[in-house]
């Protein structure tokens, strides 16, 4: 089985640094991954995107898709392309502190996260995709808490350490601020891009 996750956001919110930490954890849970990131030329308010796929046995399907299974939306400005990349019954997971925009969500299964205000509460503005990516996690079952706050203490490079307490108080508040089983990743009728409903 294969679960597809597409993020998009805006430059400094820390989408390719939450989509990398969400890669490490479901490898160290034994799963295969495929991770793709694409952002735009300006390190902060330009696009980035993310798209990750998990399998349980090898990936085939490439992390360039057309369609996926879930979405992390952080922001409203690139909400647009990516939703006509996702299908009915898509779990999608917004930021509602800075999503902007009158939406028809009753296609999905909406799971609404104030990312960025728990992120504050938390103490770090910048990690409100490492918020978002624990709540992911508890929502979808796609990894663990403890794998994810691994992976982050080993995503952060040296000269960013002092940044790990923070991210790992984001992940866990992020984790906490939802319900489990909202939209259960595994065990479920299985969804894949090889076979839309």
């Amino acid at each position: 089985m294969e679960r597809e996750l597409l993020m998009t956001g805006i430059g400094g919110q820390g989408v390719q640094l939450a989509a990398q930490v969400l890669a490490r954890a479901a490898v160290a849970e034994g799963r295969e991954v495929m991770l793709f990131g694409n952002y735009g030329g300006m390190m902060r308010g330009g696009n980035t995107d993310a798209t990750l796929v998990v399998g349980d046995g090898p990936i085939e399907t490439p992390p360039t898709i057309a369609h996926a299974w879930s979405a992390i939306v952080m922001h409203h400005e690139y909400w647009e392309p990516l939703h006509g990349r996702l299908f009915p019954g898509s779990a999608v997971f917004v930021n509602t502190t800075v999503f902007e925009g009158d939406v028809d969500w009753s296609p999905f299964l909406l799971v609404e996260v104030p990312a960025t205000d728990v992120a504050v509460d938390a103490g770090n503005v910048q990690a409100a995709s490492m918020v978002m990516i624990g709540a992911y996690a508890r929502a979808t079952g796609l990894v663990s808490l403890g794998s994810l706050i691994d992976a982050a203490e080993r995503s952060l490079p040296a000269y960013r350490a002092q940044h790990r307490a923070r991210n790992v108080t984001a992940l866990e508040a992020g984790h906490a601020s939802v319900a489990a089983g909202l939209a259960p990743a595994w065990g479920a009728v299985p969804v894949t891009s090889g076979a839309r409903p």
